[in-house]
């Protein structure tokens, strides 16, 4: 199988052994990030540095000239990737004989959302995300088909893959997190990652949804959450919290949003792309997930999307739904954290590989060559050499 790095371009840019270290792993293609949200970085074999941290949310390019006067727009970014770093860094790894995908993050904007509150997610209390648009409001949802078609289809690159692209809730690896004193589970993070900003009010009353009694509902299945009741933590309990109805309802308006949002945002793309760019998703299954992996209709993705990036380091498992519905040529990249201090197991990559193809895979993503040490990259070494 085809494998491909993880990479961020102030892994590569002033390391000229970098491109040739990724390329020594045995990986054929790096996906580089050409737009990123916000993150505090390690760069163990940089000779300059050894922690990155990115401020905020950027892209890692000179911004075009089209987003001029134009609210919201995309921040290029600071020292921690200056210039066009992001071209920099894909002309190095090209030099090595490494295919360059674009790393795209959409509805996953700090900034976006501290200089813009109104395009924020808001919860049934009235608590605004800055981290996560709302991606049913108008202009937020034209700032992100414009970002993906820009940011996906730099000079060089041969594909894309789009992160974030779907809703954003709770769950966020933000700084100093302190929110998981009380156990969630799968269902309350949905409930707490519902919005109730003024155009998803609107599209729960196109409906049927009266948007206060939703509310209200909301806070008072979470109730028993907040005095450490037990619940069934799985997605399927919302449709016993909510009423089946009700719950039928918002999944309806929130899938709905999704959906066309993928499909505004893949068209952009292809619009801008030359023949035979292609484009995957980081998606996960489960059409209610929020987060990174956008939660999707595995068919409906898969008619819209070259393929998906699903994540498999907790198991392999979210493939079989997407396998279901591949035809020729689609890509079912199962992608596999190979840093052992986040939790990944570099080690087992060459079984874990070999159960993902069994269960569908076509390819692997490795996450992350720059994040990764010495030792985790020779076990990735070892497991690719063994294909």
């Amino acid at each position: 199988m085809k494998a491909a790095a993880f990479v961020y371009p102030w892994d590569v840019n002033g390391d000229p052994d970098a491109p040739a270290r990724i390329a020594g792993l045995g990986v054929e293609q790096v996906t580089l990030a050409a737009a990123y949200h916000s993150t505090r970085a390690l760069t163990p074999r940089h000779p300059r540095h050894r922690i990155v941290t990115a401020e905020h949310a950027a892209v890692l390019y000179p911004p075009g000239d089209d987003w001029a006067g134009r609210t919201p727009r995309p921040h290029p970014a600071g020292r921690w990737a200056p210039g066009d770093a992001y071209g920099e860094a894909a002309r190095a790894l090209a030099g090595a004989g490494l295919a360059v995908h674009t790393w795209v993050v959409l509805a996953h904007n700090s900034r976006l959302g501290a200089e813009h509150p109104d395009t924020s997610v808001v919860n049934a209390y009235g608590d605004r995300y800055p981290w996560a648009p709302c991606i049913a409001q108008g202009a937020t949802r034209a700032y992100l088909t414009d970002l993906a078609a820009e940011a996906a289809v730099r000079p060089g690159a041969q594909g894309t893959e789009l992160e974030s692209l779907g809703w954003y809730g709770l769950p966020h690896l933000h700084a100093h997190d302190k929110i998981s004193g009380v156990r969630l589970g799968e269902a309350g993070e949905y409930l707490m990652s519902l919005c109730f900003c003024p155009s998803c009010r609107t599209g729960y009353g196109e409906q049927g949804l009266d948007a206060e009694e939703l509310a209200a509902a909301v806070r008072a299945a979470l109730e028993p959450l907040w005095r450490g009741s037990a619940v069934d933590p799985g997605l399927p309990m919302v449709a016993e919290l909510l009423g089946e109805e009700r719950a039928a309802a918002v999944r309806a308006w929130r899938d709905g949003t999704a959906r066309s949002l993928q499909e505004e945002a893949v068209a952009a793309v292809r619009a801008a792309a030359p023949a035979g760019f292609q484009v995957l998703l980081h998606a996960d299954p489960v059409p209610g997930h929020c987060g990174a992996n956008a939660g999707v209709d595995p068919a409906h993705i898969l008619s819209v999307a070259d393929g998906v990036v699903v994540p498999c380091t907790g198991g392999t498992d979210l493939l079989a739904p997407f396998a279901a519905h591949a035809r020729e040529g689609t890509v079912l990249a199962a992608n596999f954290t190979v840093v052992t201090g986040m939790g990944g197991s570099p080690r087992t990559l060459a079984a874990d590989a070999s159960r993902a193809r069994a269960d569908g895979a076509t390819e692997l993503r490795l996450y992350h060559a720059g994040l990764a040490s010495d030792g985790d990259l020779a076990a990735v070494r070892e497991a690719l050499a063994a294909r």
